[in-house]
């Protein structure tokens, strides 16, 4: 799921100016491959509380790019449509670290 994410915020932000190439469009790239990565090498560590600080770490990363997008609404690079179709993607992920990450919480206790 964090893959597929990654993936349609690169496709989202081929329609957008030049200019932002290194701004905005670098940002949310980068936050995407963020999630993705931070799922993984939180996968690879035998520790609960490790596991559960890299589930944090992405979690933080979606939430960056959920801002980033609304902020690419406001400044008309991206439709409020396109938002909207991904937002279900956002909130799906969201919900599977939180549960992740309270799984993980639940096994430090």
């Amino acid at each position: 799921m964090a893959r597929v994410t990654a993936g349609k915020i690169y496709d989202l932000t081929k329609g957008f100016p030049q200019e932002e190439r290194f701004g905005l469009v670098n940002q949310l790239r980068r936050a995407g491959v963020s999630v993705m990565s931070n799922l993984a090498e939180g996968s690879g560590r035998t520790n609960a509380k490790d596991q559960a600080h890299f589930s944090q770490l992405a979690y933080g990363s979606l939430m960056e790019i959920d801002a980033q997008l609304q902020l690419s609404v406001d400044l008309n690079f991206l439709t409020k449509t396109a938002y909207l179709d991904v937002r279900p993607t956002i909130e799906e992920l969201s919900a599977a670290i939180n549960a992740l990450r309270a799984a993980q919480l639940k096994r430090i206790k």
